[in-house]
């Protein structure tokens, strides 16, 4: 079933108050450990609405940050070749990640 765009907030902000009080936090509690006012997170549980960054500091205060990632999942390959390149791109991608910088002088 299809929802729409006030459903989704509705039912993303009841989840949140589902997890929280599962967490056995006030909203207050909830709110200190995600760094937003209590009115923020009040109005994340109520409507769904808020920042990203908002959303994002309550998954993690909720322990939840893993299934943002998941979120939007790259689109599948249509053919070898696709799947080959996007292979070879997220091995680039890694591989750049790894890279350190340079250390720097320290002066004692």
């Amino acid at each position: 079933m299809l929802k729409t765009a006030p459903e989704l907030l509705t039912d993303l902000g009841e989840a949140i108050r589902v997890r929280r009080v599962a967490q056995n936090w006030s909203q207050i509690e909830a709110a200190k450990r995600a760094g937003m006012a209590k009115s923020t997170w009040q109005r994340l549980e109520t409507y769904g609405q808020a920042t990203t960054e908002n959303l994002v500091n309550a998954a993690i205060a909720l322990r939840c940050e893993e299934g943002l990632a998941r979120l939007f999942p790259a689109p599948t390959a249509n053919s070898m070749d696709e799947l080959l390149q996007q292979q070879k791109k997220k091995t680039a991608s890694a591989a750049k990640q790894r890279k350190r910088a340079p250390p720097k002088n320290k002066e004692w």
